[in-house]
């Protein structure tokens, strides 16, 4: 676990209830920080994504092989494989799939620029991140067509 604070989490007293559709797009969310993980999890859940939580690169691909993920929300800084080569693997496995980084370290553009210049180009969010922005963000990448996908 790192050192960040979990005071950074945002509550998510009135989210409304899971929806139970059974065709729910599947978005995976990776942070070594179970609870950011798991909060925005939830907060994806209760409005209608089937969400999937995973705590480091290795273990996400591991969970995507098993149910490939429409969209994957991931840390920047995980132990490990970061989030940015987690991001280029999924993209490589799952070309189809949405891919939203999220960040709270000024480095990250710089961390960013490789995978850029290898012509993958992934939206990025700032910690912390806010339930509403999440989830437009959510909603707004898996309504595109994506022409990024290298």
């Amino acid at each position: 676990m790192s050192g960040r604070s979990d005071s950074q989490v945002v509550p998510i007293d009135e989210v409304p209830p899971e929806d139970t559709n059974p065709y729910r797009p599947v978005v995976m969310v990776v942070d070594d920080e179970v609870i950011i993980a798991d909060t925005l999890a939830e907060i994806l859940a209760r409005n209608g994504y089937a969400a999937v939580t995973a705590y480091d690169g290795d273990e996400a691909l591991e969970t995507a092989l098993l149910t490939p993920p429409q969209m994957l929300i991931a840390d920047v800084m995980l132990p490990g494989m970061n989030g940015i080569e987690l991001a280029v693997t999924i993209r490589r496995t799952f070309p189809d799939c949405k891919i939203l980084l999220f960040s709270g370290r000024a480095v990250t553009s710089a961390m960013l620029a490789p995978a850029e210049r290898a012509g993958y180009h992934f939206s990025l969010l700032s910690k912390p991140v806010h339930p509403d922005v999440l989830l437009a963000r959510v909603s707004e990448s898996l309504r595109q067509v994506d022409t990024t996908a290298a």
